[in-house]
């Protein structure tokens, strides 16, 4: 039954009028509660997408610092206490052990150095060493093979002294000057046009051309050891593999690039490495190292490895940073839900 306002009185008028605040600022608060859950998981999702790490945009690096938005008041209250402490506290000097010592391994070039003048009245009690890193820059030399002939008395043949077997047949680098062009470029990431900078300031002028032949014909030589560590890689029982996009610069159309990808497999048993270029992402970049692989496959979920990790033989075995990703997200997504 519906009651009329007119007929209650002024205490029940303003009873009803609380009632009805009461209600409202329940329903409000409640509305306010949700509103700032909602904000904090969103708050939280940037946080990790600007301060972590790009390839776990969802799971930030847990070393990251992250900006102090809602330090809790008992914490303030804390590092305050500590900027009083060190205002009227002063640290003691702690005990400096002095700098590391110098590689044991390196050559010694030991220089003595006596007082001046007279020391014929004088006797030696002791000695000061002072040592100091050093460091010779490479230096281009020219080998001569000065072979000689010899012929018999008899005139029946000539001998020879034999040349030394070269990287490159008939090129004039020896392989100490192919291994350092090839560490300075895969090692170092030092480009080929800045090694060729740097042999123009020793005015050696090597054309870019030359630089280039030279590398492809040191990489040849260089096939049956990369042979090898397929074949090792291949017979390990537990690997690792991810792949990861590269820019690859084209041959035929200057400053063009086109995408290339790095497949990675690790041996977590012994630490090996390979790292196998394959100008595509499909299932052919890992068939040739997949294929024929037993044991133990550890990935994240890209359909290529869930079809290799089907294989007979194989155990596919997940990443839990992947998968701790997605359980973050999901997680987030229903909060804000």
């Amino acid at each position: 039954m519906e009651m009329s306002l007119e007929s209650l009185s002024k205490e029940e008028l303003i009873a009803l009028v609380n009632k009805g605040k009461q209600s409202y600022s329940e329903v409000r608060i409640a509305e306010l509660e949700d509103e700032n859950a909602y904000l904090k998981s969103q708050l939280a999702m940037y946080k990790r997408m600007q301060f972590g790490q790009k390839r776990e945009r969802f799971e930030g690096d847990p070393a990251q610092i992250a900006l102090p938005f809602e330090t809790p008041v008992d914490q303030i209250a804390a590092q305050e206490e500590i900027l009083k402490e060190k205002i009227s506290y002063v640290r003691s000097r702690p005990n400096h052990k002095g700098r590391a010592a110098l590689p044991s391994h390196l050559p010694v070039e030991e220089i003595e150095i006596y007082p001046a003048g007279d020391l014929s009245a004088m006797v030696c009690i002791g000695k000061e060493v002072t040592e100091e890193l050093d460091y010779e820059p490479a230096r281009f030399l020219i080998k001569r093979y000065i072979r000689y002939k010899y012929a018999a008395k008899n005139g029946e043949g000539v001998k020879i002294g034999q040349l030394p077997e070269r990287v490159i047949d008939k090129g004039i680098p020896s392989a100490g000057l192919l291994a350092s062009i090839l560490t300075d470029k895969y090692q170092d990431h030092l480009p080929l046009y800045r090694q060729k900078q740097r042999f123009a300031r020793e005015d050696i002028q090597i054309a870019s051309s030359t630089l280039e032949g030279w590398t492809k014909e040191a990489l040849i030589k260089l096939e049956p050891l990369y042979e090898q560590l397929v074949f090792e890689i291949k017979t390990k029982g537990y690997l690792q593999v991810d792949e990861s996009p590269i820019k690859v610069l084209e041959s035929e159309k200057k400053g063009a690039c086109h995408q290339g990808y790095y497949w990675v497999y690790h041996s977590p048993l012994d630490g090996v490495v390979l790292f196998d270029y394959q100008p595509t992402r499909g299932s052919a970049g890992a068939k040739t190292m997949l294929e024929s692989f037993k044991g133990y496959l550890q990935t994240d979920g890209y359909a290529v490895y869930e079809k290799h990790g089907k294989g007979k033989d194989v155990t596919h075995l997940a990443c839990w940073a992947h998968a701790r990703r997605y359980v973050k997200k999901n997680s987030m997504q229903s909060m804000a839900s």
